[in-house]
């Protein structure tokens, strides 16, 4: 059988996270990291991040049965844990971010020196996911 190559993807337009309080987080991710609201019902709730990028926050057991869409049926999915979801910032910015971070009492868990001369910001977010503010030159790609 001949070997193929599979189809090209664009990037990652979704990334989600399960927090037991809905609104706790969107509180923090709108007012802390500056995301955008998108949309919110009772099960989760949609944020921009930057153009072409949206963070997804699930009540922790919301998505766990299918659910039923205009457009057809979402599969089930949860998550439990302490999770980890990495923003890029560019390297000018990081001043800022730790005193973002200071002004709404977020303490840096980490603050890391990547050997390509990228830096990360390590905090936790309300449900304990480790967050991570990255500037270039942690990976080849970024």
């Amino acid at each position: 059988m001949p070997s193929r190559s599979p189809p090209r993807l664009s990037g990652i337009l979704e990334s989600s996270l399960y927090v037991a309080d809905l609104e706790r987080s969107v509180a923090f991710y709108t007012g802390v990291v500056g995301c955008e609201l998108f949309l919110q019902d009772e099960r989760m709730c949609a944020l921009g991040v930057a153009p072409g990028q949206v963070l997804l926050l699930f009540r922790k057991g919301g998505s766990a049965m299918p659910t039923e869409a205009a457009g057809g049926i979402i599969p089930a999915h949860d998550g439990d844990g302490q999770l980890h979801l990495c923003f890029s910032a560019p390297a000018s910015e990081r001043a800022a971010w730790c005193a973002q971070l200071a002004a709404h009492g977020v303490a840096i868990e980490s603050d890391l020196r990547w050997p390509h001369g990228g830096r990360s910001l390590y905090f936790r977010a309300p449900d304990g996911h480790a967050i991570e503010i990255a500037t270039p030159g942690l990976w080849p790609t970024y």
